[in-house]
């Protein structure tokens, strides 16, 4: 499984963003390798249209799931339209790291 956490930084132990289309960054884990990277977020400056054009970026990527504070609505739409899952109401006073080990422990 492929997983965005949406990140103010580029590494596991950045702050959580609990903004989706406008996060600076999302911070993907791959479950199989155990391994993290950073994507930017190019849609962060855009007028309109930020998480709809957020959730194309994961998608190219492979991404399964979405681990974020909260969504608007088009972006909600988005990640359903894509087959993307998205876990919402994390809290921005986290790491991306302790976001997913939050998800892991209540998903067992």
């Amino acid at each position: 499984m492929i997983i965005a956490i949406t990140s103010l930084g580029e590494t596991p132990d950045s702050g959580f963003s609990e903004k989706f289309g406008r996060a600076p960054y999302f911070v993907i884990y791959d479950t199989s390798s155990s391994s993290f990277i950073a994507l930017k977020n190019s849609a962060v400056e855009l007028d309109s249209g930020a998480g709809p054009q957020a959730v194309r970026q994961l998608s190219v990527r492979g991404v399964n799931l979405v681990l974020t504070g909260h969504l608007g609505g088009n972006a909600a739409a988005a990640l359903e339209a894509a087959g993307i899952k998205a876990v919402t109401g994390f809290s921005s006073s986290k790491t991306v790291n302790e976001v997913l080990n939050d998800f892991r422990n209540k998903s067992g």
